[in-house]
């Protein structure tokens, strides 16, 4: 059996005003910075063997918390970037439903059939994340691996995971340093938990926050 911990970064700046990021390397806000600090304190009874993710800061920085505290180093792989938004990069939810009304209800409704405008298409990002994946799952039999990544990338690997329609990605909630732990037995993923935010709750390290060490 080999266990994955499939992590989301933690909270930007963009995060914070809904605005799209994709291939764009926005560093981690302060409450990001946080988020992560709580989610190592979460991981830490857990087994982690190696840490993955993608190249872009927000995942990098989030995975070296992690990283750093279990004593291990960060593997980079580009093939887990989140998708590239191509020209809605940079813009707001608001301002990309005003440029582009009829391209954002296909996304919001069957974003499977969409190739954004000078990015990528769904399919093309679950193809290349997958494919990590699974040469990770083949490579260390066994192990537990945390990766960490973005949410439309997240969403598109628990879809091929569960073998589900691409078009139900958005079903999947995927909240900033959200925590979704599958255990894969013969290659086959066995989904324990998704979205697992708890760390980020008020009261879930109540020693710590009062100051008892």
């Amino acid at each position: 059996m080999t266990r994955v911990y499939l992590i989301r970064h933690g909270e930007t700046e963009w995060n914070q005003i809904r605005r799209y990021q994709g291939h764009s390397d926005v560093a981690l806000s302060d409450r990001g910075r946080e988020q992560a600090q709580r989610l190592v304190k979460r991981m830490a009874k857990e087994k982690v063997d190696r840490v993955h993710a993608s190249d872009l800061s927000r995942a990098v920085e989030t995975a070296r918390a992690v990283a750093e505290a279990k004593g291990i180093e960060v593997v980079l792989d580009a093939r887990f970037r989140e998708c590239n938004f191509g020209a809605w990069e940079g813009l707001t939810f608001p301002e990309i439903e005003k440029a582009y009304p009829e391209e954002i209800k296909i996304w919001n409704r069957t974003p499977a059939k969409v190739c954004l405008p000078g990015g990528e298409s769904f399919p093309i990002v679950q193809q290349r994340a997958f494919a990590a994946l699974q040469e990770l799952i083949a490579k260390h039999d066994g192990e537990n691996i945390a990766i960490v990544a973005h949410g439309g990338t997240i969403r598109t690997l628990l879809c091929a995971i569960l073998d589900v329609d691409l078009d139900r990605a958005w079903q999947f909630r995927q909240d900033n340093t959200a925590l979704n732990v599958i255990d894969f037995y013969d290659g086959k993923g066995i989904i324990e938990r998704i979205n697992d935010v708890t760390h980020l709750l008020p009261g879930a390290f109540p020693e710590s926050e009062s100051g008892v060490k």
